[in-house]
């Protein structure tokens, strides 16, 4: 059974974590899982996000996985996360997006909603 996992919670809420460790479970359990980033779940991405040095940083956690990291474009430029694609296209002075995430068009969860037998929103 196949699982997509939409993340639509901000690093900093405690669901966004519930995510992170449901995904790991799966990979560890040797599921099939696909992750998707959207609304505030995007601002995972942004790597000028400062987290003290006694916290774990989400971002890195995830990108430790080894998934495809998609992230909504649209929801990711608006939040001020870019990569250097879309700086440039846009005229925005510098990217911020964090290793290991790659930003995408909303096609990209359409397609994942249609291939994968269950969805799962934090």
């Amino acid at each position: 059974m196949s699982t997509l996992v939409l993340i639509t919670s901000a690093p900093s809420s405690i669901h966004a974590w519930h995510a992170y460790t449901l995904v790991q479970s799966l990979i560890e359990k040797k599921h099939e899982v696909r992750v998707f980033f959207y609304q505030d779940g995007v601002c995972v991405a942004n790597q000028l996000q400062w987290v003290p040095d006694d916290q774990r940083n989400l971002s890195h956690e995830w990108a430790k996985l080894g998934l495809r990291l998609p992230v909504c474009v649209s929801a990711a430029l608006a939040r001020g996360i870019t990569d250097q694609e879309n700086a440039n296209r846009h005229h925005l002075p510098s990217n911020n997006l964090a290793p290991g995430f790659e930003l995408v068009g909303l096609g990209e969860l359409a397609e994942a909603i249609q291939v994968t037998d269950r969805l799962v929103r934090f």
